[in-house]
């Protein structure tokens, strides 16, 4: 594997590096390396979220529950916007 040396970095910067590998008990390199391979995975990609099949079958699974809460005045109200207020 190459090193990774970063010249004249902003402290801030470091330190929110080395934050994160201190939180997932990484040592700095392995940080680095993740870092950088997410970032260009962020940048390389078209910003669209990819499911794999048990996430995505999850997640229509829950609407699915979702739309089926009955209307009541309460709960089911919740994240809806009544047709009056859309003006």
């Amino acid at each position: 594997m190459t090193d990774i040396v970063l010249k004249d970095a902003d402290p801030v910067l470091v330190d929110r590096i080395k934050r994160v590998a201190d939180a997932r008990g990484w040592p700095l390199p392995r940080a680095m390396s993740y870092l950088l391979e997410q970032g260009l995975h962020v940048y390389e990609g078209d910003g669209s979220v990819r499911l794999d099949n048990r996430e995505a079958d999850a997640l229509a699974a829950a609407i699915a529950a979702l739309e089926g809460v009955p209307d009541d005045q309460g709960y089911a109200m919740i994240g809806r916007v009544d047709d009056a207020d859309k003006d």
